[in-house]
C-alpha cells in the first residue's frame, strides 16, 4: 500500500486531470449545438495559450543559446527523424499484433515537435545547459509548426483513417491557429512580459485548461463514434508497452550519441530531455487542425499515454542526475580542501617500525 501510495503522488496532477476529463467525457459526451460552441471555446483557448507561451519565451535566453548549433541540430535530428524512424517501423511491423487505429496515433506522435515546460524544467533540475534548451525546444515547435503537417501528409495518408487533408492547407491553418498569436505574444513582451513572469501561477490554469477543453471535446466526438467499443484494456497495455520501447530507444540513442561526439554534460542533458520529448500542449491542437473531429479522440490516445510516461520516467533521470552532480561537486570540493598550500605543508612522520 505504501508503494501505491508514494507512486500516486509522484504523478502528474495533470495526468489526473486528463484521466478525469476523458472519463466525463465517456460518461458525458457533449454533442450538437453544444459540441459546436465547445469546438469554438477550445479553439480560443489554444489561441490564447499559445499567445502566453509566446509572451513568456525570453528573447535573451535565445540569443544566448543560438550559437549552440551543434547540438540544436542533434535535438532536431532525433525529434524529426529519428522518432518518425522508429513510428514508421512499429506501424509496419506491429500492424497484425496491434490496433492499427492507435498505431496510426503512435506515429502521429512520433511527427510531434518537443516539448518545452517540461525540458526546460528538467534540465534545470539536472544542471543542464537551460539557455540552450529555451532554445532547441523553442526552436524545434516553431519548425514543428510547418514540418508535422508535411510529415503527416507523407506519412499517414497510407495508414488507415490517415485523413490530413492538403498539406499547405493544413499549414495555413495551424499558423493561423498556433503560430500567429505565439508570435504576437512574443513581439508583445517587452510590454506585458514582466506581468506574465510575476503571474505565472495564475496563467498556469490557461495553460493546462485549454489542453482539457480540447481533450474534452475530441474524446466526445470520439465517444460519439465509438472509439471504447474499438479500444479495450489490452490494447491499452499494448499502446504503454510500444511507448516504453519508444522512449527507451530514443534516450539510449541521444546518450550513446552524446558521448560519440563529446557533447559537455550541460550540453548532453539538453539533448537528452529535449531530444526524447513530445509535445501534448502542441500534439492536442495540431490534431484537432490535421484530422476529423472523431478521429481526434484515437489519435491523442497514444500522445497522452506516452506524455505521461516520459514526465515520470525523466523526473527519475532528472533526480538521478542531479544527485550525481552534486556527489561530483561534493568529491572536488573535498579534494581541493585536503591538498594544502606549499607553505603549509607539514613534514610527515617516519614510518612506524615494525
Amino acid at each position: 500500500m505504501g508503494q501505491l501510495l508514494k507512486l500516486l503522488r509522484s504523478w502528474d496532477p495533470f495526468l489526473l486531470c486528463l484521466i478525469a476529463v476523458v472519463v466525463a467525457a465517456s460518461l458525458l459526451p457533449v454533442h450538437g449545438a453544444g459540441a459546436v460552441w465547445t469546438d469554438r471555446l477550445a479553439d480560443f483557448a489554444i489561441v490564447l495559450l499559445f499567445f502566453i507561451h509566446g509572451a513568456k519565451l525570453s528573447r535573451a535566453a535565445i540569443v544566448q543559446g543560438l550559437g549552440n548549433w551543434r547540438l540544436h541540430a542533434m535535438v532536431l535530428a532525433s525529434t524529426y527523424l529519428l522518432f518518425p524512424a522508429l513510428g514508421l517501423t512499429l506501424f509496419y511491423t506491429m500492424g497484425g499484433w496491434v490496433n492499427p487505429l492507435l498505431l496510426l496515433g503512435l506515429l502521429f506522435l512520433s511527427l510531434l515537435p518537443s516539448t518545452v515546460q517540461s525540458s526546460i524544467a528538467f534540465t534545470s533540475i539536472a544542471r543542464g545547459n537551460v539557455a540552450a534548451a529555451v532554445c532547441s525546444a523553442s526552436l524545434s515547435n516553431l519548425i514543428g509548426i510547418f514540418l508535422t503537417p508535411l510529415l503527416v501528409a507523407l506519412f499517414m495518408h497510407a495508414g488507415p483513417g490517415g485523413g490530413a487533408g492538403s498539406a499547405w492547407s493544413s499549414i495555413s491553418k495551424i499558423a493561423l491557429q498556433l503560430l500567429a498569436p505565439f508570435l504576437a505574444g512574443h513581439f508583445l513582451r517587452p510590454w506585458i512580459g514582466a506581468f506574465m513572469d510575476r503571474n505565472k501561477k495564475i496563467l498556469q490554469p490557461v495553460d493546462r485548461g485549454s489542453i482539457l477543453l480540447v481533450v474534452y471535446s475530441a474524446f466526445s466526438a470520439a465517444v460519439i463514434k465509438g472509439i471504447w467499443t474499438q479500444v479495450g484494456p489490452i490494447d491499452l497495455l499494448e499502446l504503454l508497452g510500444l511507448s516504453a520501447v519508444m522512449l527507451a530507444t530514443v534516450m539510449g540513442a541521444t546518450v550513446l550519441a552524446a558521448r560519440q561526439t563529446g557533447l559537455p554534460r550541460a550540453d548532453a542533458v539538453v539533448l537528452l530531455f529535449c531530444g526524447s520529448k513530445k509535445s501534448l500542449v502542441s500534439g492536442v491542437p495540431m490534431a484537432g487542425a490535421l484530422f476529423a473531429p472523431a478521429q481526434v479522440g484515437l489519435i491523442v490516445l497514444p500522445l497522452m499515454i506516452f506524455h505521461q510516461l516520459q514526465l515520470f520516467v525523466c523526473a527519475v533521470i532528472a533526480a538521478r542526475l542531479r544527485r550525481e552532480d552534486d556527489a561530483c561537486e561534493a568529491a572536488e570540493a573535498m579534494e581541493s580542501s585536503s591538498i594544502p598550500s606549499n607553505d603549509s605543508r607539514l613534514p610527515r612522520p617516519p614510518p612506524r617500525s615494525a
